[in-house]
């Protein structure tokens, strides 16, 4: 099913997307992009909502993306777009300055130091997906989990290509942060049983973006 999807953008032609994103969706719309996106209710519903903007929702799993392809059958969204992929490789899908916007929601916290490298909001990762972003372009993470949060944290402090915009513990709470906040699976069951949405939205530096680009 995802092989012959019309929604998902295959393997073999990944590679060929990067510096192509408004020619793939055949408009200048600004592209935003979920990765780690599970069964695909926030990225859909931010397409739905959002018709003027490009979204690209990128998943590791078949099993869970599948979901997220069945939702597209149900109600299409000719502005969004999937890639069956790990977050791992998305600086070879997008060209340095390419995207708007990133999400990452509630991304799996590799628990094990060991595996710090592997979380989306580590150092390693900031790097590649501020390549990605245009000047002043954002990212914006949501976790109910407090260990990955102060992790995540810690690790902009170390990213001098990022600076924090808004920050919060709470987000459920935080009146100015919930506005036109979209809930995924993952936070309408953790909001449920009382867990505290951490959330922070990062921006790009425009300084360190030219640079990287002459580079």
């Amino acid at each position: 099913m995802i092989s012959r999807s019309p929604y998902v953008i295959q393997e073999e032609v990944q590679p060929q997307c990067a510096g192509r994103w408004k020619e793939i969706f055949g408009n200048e719309q600004p592209v935003h992009v979920e990765a780690g996106m599970g069964k695909g209710k926030f990225i859909h519903t931010m397409a739905k909502e959002h018709p003027t903007v490009n979204y690209v929702g990128i998943e590791k799993y078949s099993s869970v993306l599948l979901r997220a392809v069945s939702r597209m059958e149900q109600e299409e969204l000719p502005n969004l777009k999937f890639l069956r992929m790990d977050a791992e490789d998305i600086g070879k899908v997008f060209g340095p300055g390419e995207a708007d916007r990133i999400y990452l929601n509630f991304s799996d916290p590799w628990p094990k130091d060991r595996h710090a490298k592997r979380r989306l909001p580590s150092r390693e990762f900031l790097a590649r997906f501020a390549r990605m972003l245009k000047p002043e372009g954002r990212l914006e993470f949501k976790t109910d989990n407090q260990a990955l949060f102060d992790f995540a944290l810690e690790e902009l402090e170390a990213s001098p290509a990022w600076r924090l915009e808004s920050c919060t513990r709470d987000l459920h709470a935080d009146e100015e942060m919930m506005r036109g906040n979209v809930m995924t699976e993952y936070e309408e069951k953790f909001s449920a049983m009382g867990n505290p949405i951490c959330k922070y939205v990062i921006v790009r530096n425009a300084e360190e973006q030219k640079t990287d680009i002459r580079q």
